[in-house]
């Protein structure tokens, strides 16, 4: 007589993503040792605050889909912030600023993808270059000083609301949904996953994985350009260290969000779930006041925690 085959059922725990496992920790967490953690007024202040991270970490999982990083991100930010301010300072023009944020951004960009595509130099020694670069020119255009005094078309754009909603969050929704599409809908998405997972593919089908990629970097400077834009309106001035760092937050929650460093497997709203998941760990530890120092090694512990739980449920 046969014995009946036993087929194991998975734990439905096992299909929950590290990043969702370890947001939920966090609220729970700050809800009880950080007083007002889950009043309304901080919720919505924690969303505006994720904001011009989710412009940063969108199109830096893209770019670390194609196995390459962005460390300039964060410098280009500051750059692009103050190119903002000092051009509609002298305009009095909200959108010459982000044109010229824009430009600049987007040239950064451009020559990251060029450095790492047509050169061949590493991402991480390409992009720690431009990081150079980008800083050294925040410098020089500010003098090392904050550009203040920049028009009040600027300075709303981050108070300002929209049906109800602050006009950050709006931007921020509409960015992950122009991104979800082009990733998931077009067939410049469909190249984004074979430049980290097969780049033969697209030689034998007769496309350049050189432009795509220049592609790719060109997109994230343009983002850190429309990102600079908020920074800017945020700080009510342009500040030549205020985005330093970011490309940190922005690369630690495309890793706690699920991306791979390796053979372009990238999940967006894991992403997003990343972003949440550190703009809640850096507000709850606001809130309990501790210095920023801490909170940028809880960071980096938030990535190790949420990378092991994905591990473990994997194992599983």
């Amino acid at each position: 007589m046969r014995e009946a085959a036993v087929v194991s059922q998975p734990n439905p725990l096992q299909r929950i993503p590290g990043v969702a496992i370890v947001l939920v920790l966090l609220i729970t967490l700050f809800s009880v040792i950080a007083p007002g953690f889950l009043s309304v007024a901080n919720l919505s202040n924690v969303l505006v605050q994720s904001t011009i991270l989710t412009m940063l970490a969108l199109p830096m999982t893209l770019i670390i889909m194609t196995e390459g990083l962005d460390l300039s991100m964060g410098a280009v930010l500051t750059l692009t912030s103050l190119c903002v301010a000092i051009v509609s300072l002298a305009t009095k023009s909200m959108l010459l600023g982000l044109g010229a944020g824009l430009l600049v951004g987007t040239a950064f960009g451009f020559a990251n993808g060029w450095l790492v595509a047509i050169l061949g130099i590493p991402p991480f020694v390409a992009t720690l270059g431009t990081l150079g670069m980008a800083q050294g020119l925040s410098l020089i255009v500010s003098d090392g000083q904050s550009v203040v005094g920049i028009p009040h078309s600027v300075r709303d754009i981050y108070s300002a609301t929209l049906f109800g909603i602050p006009v950050p969050i709006v931007m921020a929704l509409v960015t992950y949904a122009a991104f979800h599409g082009l990733l998931y809908h077009t067939r410049f998405g469909t190249y984004i996953f074979a430049l980290g997972g097969n780049r033969e593919a697209l030689r034998y089908a007769g496309l350049s994985p050189n432009r795509l990629l220049i592609a790719v970097y060109a997109i994230g400077g343009a983002m850190a350009g429309i990102a600079g834009l908020l920074m800017t309106a945020r700080m009510n001035s342009g500040h030549p260290t205020a985005g330093l760092g970011l490309e940190f937050d922005a690369i630690a929650a495309v890793a706690v969000g699920g991306t791979s460093f390796e053979r372009g497997n990238g999940w967006l709203l894991g992403t997003l779930l990343g972003v949440l998941s550190v703009g809640v760990l850096r507000n709850g530890l606001n809130l309990i006041s501790l210095p920023s120092s801490v909170q940028v090694a809880s960071v980096g512990v938030l990535v190790i925690v949420a990378l092991f739980l994905d591990g473990l449920r994997s194992r599983a």
